[in-house]
């Protein structure tokens, strides 16, 4: 191992000790399941803002996203950045507050299947139930995307076995997680974001350097035709553009759907302790997300010059996700502080990882321990059993992730683009009719979960495939139908009962006192 890589692994190693110190340190806070889970409502306004968006942007944003650009230009990198923006700011405007103050009227719901359940009075907890399975179900993909992630850094920087890294990786998520739970999770992921905002501005200012100039940079980008067009996507393969049309855009900026039913996000909102601070929150937020994105997309955009003077190799297909490890590879050769700081920014990629790993972890655990265990199965057990058998979960759902990321060819783009939509669509209809649409009920809440999650694969696999006017990102398609079938369901089957309605009642008198 060189002198570079010796400081790389000692920056990495200084990090993931500080991980899980913060879990272990948090270990110690959680009394009961409520804390485990949702770290007893205190959030403060920053680090619900930055938890929120770093748990939100995963390895997606630094290896992904950097990756599409290189592959195909701007254009489908910029309108699914410009979705997941406008998605972020109403997210946090429209749903944020309201879902706070519903979650703890709605007899304290911790977890999302427990407000579906609670919100609608589902006596039989079916509607927790099909929740539950359906995070299970997109999450451990999701996990897995995150795993890859962490094997795919490791293995092109040292050159260690791909499934090694993986579970290494894997072995420091889930040991902090399952020992911290939410609070651990929060914090972590506030330190995270600054770490990856670290990493995203070192490699992009290092690579523009290498490169020999923005000009060269624009120079050479301009060159490919549509590398740099809005309305056109670049083809490596036959060095040529193809349109970019508007049903293509506005397929693509559907990604902004998704954030109505992310669990993962929800949680952020359910657990602020103070919502006159969520004004706060939004603008951090939304603040972060677009100028994170924006160089996210630009890395991309250097690499493709940097492969130009030979500072890194040409890429292909999933290889391009690596472009920012490359780029911190090159950086740690010129000396041991910059060595160091290669270090930093590999530990922001683990730390983009992380950030979202261990609130997936925790949201599909409470979903298997909380949710199926106790609120569907009705199994009584103790507080301090409930949180053995929700760690117990965890780090069972990580074995099965891991097994999953177990191919090293797996893209992270594509696995977090299909868990997106299964989020967005099964949740997403739900979640907005729950909270804005009295004459919604449970009947309807459930063939809109139902409807959009199958929906999702429906249209992934079956129709998509026919290319042409069909080849939709999935998630517009079953978002549609997901809200149609709650609306035709709750319209043609019983209204609530009037407990139901005096709840929501309730909740729109206290979203106007506390202000909208």
């Amino acid at each position: 191992m060189t002198s570079a890589q010796i400081c790389i692994m000692i920056a990495i190693t200084i990090y993931l000790m500080a991980m899980v110190a913060i879990g272990i340190y948090w270990s110690k806070k959680n009394e009961n399941v409520g804390d485990f889970y949702l770290g007893g409502r205190k959030l403060g306004p920053f680090v619900t803002a930055m938890s929120a968006e770093a748990s939100d942007m995963s390895s997606w944003l630094l290896m992904g996203l950097p990756g599409v650009a290189y592959l195909s230009g701007i254009a489908d990198p910029a309108w699914t950045a410009i979705g997941l923006a406008i998605g972020t700011y109403i997210n946090w405007l429209v749903v944020a507050k309201r879902i706070r103050i519903y979650t703890h009227e709605a007899n304290n719901s911790i977890t999302l299947p427990d407000f579906f359940s609670r919100r609608y009075r589902d006596d039989k907890n079916i509607l927790m139930c099909i929740a539950a399975v359906v995070i299970i179900i997109f999450f451990i993909p999701y996990t897995a995307s995150g795993f890859a992630a962490c094997g795919k850094l490791f293995s092109s920087l040292f050159g260690v076995d791909y499934q090694t890294a993986m579970i290494i990786s894997a072995i420091v998520i889930v040991g902090y997680t399952a020992t911290g739970g939410f609070s651990a999770a929060s914090t972590t992921d506030l330190v995270q974001s600054i770490v990856m905002t670290i990493a995203l501005f070192v490699v992009v200012i290092f690579g523009i350097q290498v490169a020999g100039g923005l000009d060269v940079v624009m120079d050479n980008a301009r060159a490919l035709p549509g590398y740099l067009s809005m309305n056109a996507m670049y083809s490596i393969s036959e060095n040529a553009a193809a349109p970019y049309g508007f049903l293509t855009i506005c397929s693509t900026m559907a990604w902004g759907l998704g954030y109505f039913g992310m669990p993962h996000i929800l949680l952020r909102f359910m657990a602020i302790e103070d919502t006159q601070k969520l004004t706060l929150s939004r603008r951090i937020a939304t603040v972060w997300v677009v100028i994170s994105m924006i160089v996210a997309i630009f890395i991309g955009v250097v690499g493709y010059s940097m492969t130009k003077v030979g500072a890194v190799p040409v890429l292909e297909g999933s290889a391009s996700e690596t472009i920012i490890v490359r780029v911190a590879d090159l950086l740690s050769h010129s000396g041991i502080a910059t060595a160091f700081l290669a270090g930093i920014i590999l530990a922001g990629i683990l730390a983009a990882t992380m950030s979202t790993a261990d609130s997936q972890l925790l949201a599909a655990s409470s979903s298997a321990s909380h949710n199926l265990l106790q609120g569907f199965f009705g199994i009584k057990m103790s507080e301090k059993k409930a949180m053995n058998i929700a760690r117990c979960s965890v780090v069972i759902i990580s074995i099965i992730a891991a097994f999953i990321a177990r191919d090293p060819a797996s893209s992270v783009f594509a696995i977090v683009s299909f868990a997106w939509a299964g989020f967005g669509a099964a949740f997403g209809p739900v979640v907005l009719s729950a909270l804005f649409w009295r004459r919604s009920n449970k009947q309807g809440a459930l063939a809109g979960m139902i409807a959009g999650g199958a929906m999702v694969f429906i249209w992934k696999y079956m129709v998509r495939p026919l290319g042409g006017a069909w080849n939709i990102y999935e998630l517009l398609p079953a978002f549609v139908v997901s809200f149609a079938a709650i609306i035709i369901v709750s319209l043609l089957t019983k209204a609530p009962e009037r407990e139901i309605t005096d709840e929501f009642d309730r909740v729109n008198m206290l979203c106007k006192k506390n202000g909208k």
